[in-house]
């Protein structure tokens, strides 16, 4: 029997709905400004169309979310020193830093992806794989523990185009075995799925094994993000929401304003109504042009001229409209304030509030809906990097994956300790954290050390340092002075009038 497919989601293996596909697709029409024509009829009652003067806002806010959910400057450490190597050096060779942040904001916008490792050349490599790619083969669990991964490939065959589909499926076996297998689809059509053909048919995917079956692995080989919040478009789906999906008549009704304001401001150009007889041309003879009649009053190139023909009164008359600039802004304001508030930014994100743009200390101290959504969205990253780097030690431990055999680390991973720290310096109020550190000091409740570390930027080597040479710059009765105090100065100037 051949298998055939009109969808990924025609698959009995996959349970999800197709209509969680659409409601993606959309959200990717949004998210590249692809938002189609606007059709309307001229003075002449003929239908017309033209590009939508939009904004895309969905990539502004994706990006403006992503950057302040994660940044280069993030670190990921694990207790386990080899680990610890490991992971990083699979990290900077695949620029994971640089990266995230980018795929981060793919993510935002449609809902969710996922991040897979492989092995190839006998190097880890990372696979980003976008929402639309992700397919879970399970709708009823919380936790995403088997899915298909989609990979598009369009070859030219013949003189015209051919789509090819891998299809990546990871499941758990009944006996507690990974069992991955790998199917390759060929459509002439870009809607359809088409036919499965063997996986040489490229050659890219020439040497890829049908069927792989793991043992040992306890968590799946890739690491899956969700945007917070429930999925209100389908109760029963794993899959998260894009910024589209609970916005979109408020981002329509962005787009149609400035769309309006922008033809409002080309059809108020200058025009003036004058007779026609003002605008009759000269006759030509040769190359010459010559005047007859009347010559033009007007330069030939002005567009702001409309002839008016059959009234002998007629008297050259300003026709041009002023620019209701402050009621289109009033408007825009108004619906962007909207969508701050629908994606859960604070106002002032897009808009200016009456007391101007907030500073990072503001931000923390009104608590304001950016910071609160923010630490939403590192729940989940924080869950998809630890995900990720249990991923990567299962492959490490599967020395059969690798040219030589050998297993590149030993020991759970999933009882490794990982810390991730997200730098975050934006949303850190530095003098409030360098005060409260002081009275921590002063109780006794934190170490010298860490205050050092901590406010200053310093590592342990440094830290200790510091604290060296402070012991040898003070009198000995004063060495505990700034443990008591977090004066480090001492206690002579403390209560000094």
């Amino acid at each position: 029997m051949v298998n055939q497919l009109t969808n990924i989601t025609d698959d009995p293996r996959i349970s999800i709905a197709s209509d969680e596909y659409d409601r993606i697709a959309v959200a990717k029409h949004y998210y590249r400004d692809d938002l189609g024509k606007v059709k309307y009829k001229n003075s002449y009652g003929r239908q017309q169309s033209r590009d939508l003067m939009s904004i895309n806002v969905t990539k502004t806010a994706a990006r403006r979310l992503s950057s302040i959910i994660f940044n280069e400057q993030c670190t990921v450490t694990i207790k386990d020193d080899q680990a610890n190597d490991l992971v990083n050096a699979v990290f900077e060779s695949n620029d994971f830093y640089n990266q995230y942040e980018e795929k981060l904001e793919e993510a935002i916008a449609l809902g969710g992806g996922a991040i897979r490792p492989y092995v190839d050349n006998g190097e880890i490599k990372l696979a980003w794989i976008n929402a639309s790619q992700f397919y879970p083969l399970h709708s009823n669990k919380n936790e995403i523990d088997e899915a298909a991964i989609a990979s598009q490939t369009t070859v030219t065959e013949n003189g015209s185009n051919a789509y090819y589909t891998l299809l990546e499926f990871h499941q758990w076996n009944d006996d507690g075995s990974y069992h991955i297998t790998n199917e390759l689809y060929r459509s002439d059509s870009a809607s359809s799925v088409g036919v499965q053909v063997p996986l040489d048919s490229l050659d890219e995917y020439k040497g890829l094994q049908p069927e792989v079956t793991l043992t040992g692995l306890k968590s799946p080989l890739f690491a899956y993000f969700k945007t917070p919040g429930a999925n209100n478009k389908r109760l029963d789906s794993p899959l998260g929401l894009g910024l589209v999906d609970n916005s979109k008549k408020i981002i329509d009704a962005i787009n149609q304003t400035h769309d309006s304001f922008f033809w409002e401001v080309k059809m108020g150009q200058r025009r003036v109504v004058v007779p026609a007889e003002m605008l009759r041309p000269g006759a030509s003879y040769g190359n010459d042009e010559v005047d007859q009649l009347r010559p033009p009053v007007f330069d030939d190139d002005e567009n702001v001229f409309v002839q008016m023909y059959g009234d002998d009164e007629m008297k050259i008359t300003d026709l041009t409209t002023p620019i209701r600039n402050d009621q289109y802004q009033q408007a825009m304001d108004f619906f962007l304030s909207e969508f701050e508030n629908s994606i859960g930014l604070s106002q002032g994100t897009f808009t200016s509030t009456p007391s101007g743009i907030q500073t990072a200390t503001e931000v923390v101290s009104n608590n304001s809906m950016t910071y609160q959504t923010r630490s939403s969205y590192l729940t989940q990253v924080d869950k998809q990097i630890k995900s990720l780097v249990v991923a990567i030690l299962e492959l490490m431990e599967c020395g059969g994956l690798f040219d030589d055999g050998k297993a590149r680390w030993s020991g759970d991973p999933e009882g490794v300790d990982i810390n991730i720290d997200f730098a975050d310096g934006v949303f850190t109020d530095k003098t409030t954290q360098f005060t409260q550190d002081s009275q921590a000091v002063t109780m006794g409740v934190m170490p010298k050390k860490r205050f050092l570390m901590r406010n200053f930027s310093l590592d342990e080597e440094q830290a200790d340092q510091w604290l060296a040479e402070l012991n040898e710059e003070q009198p000995e009765q004063d060495s505990n002075s700034f443990e008591e105090t977090g004066n480090p100065v001492g206690d002579d100037d403390v209560g000094a009038e």
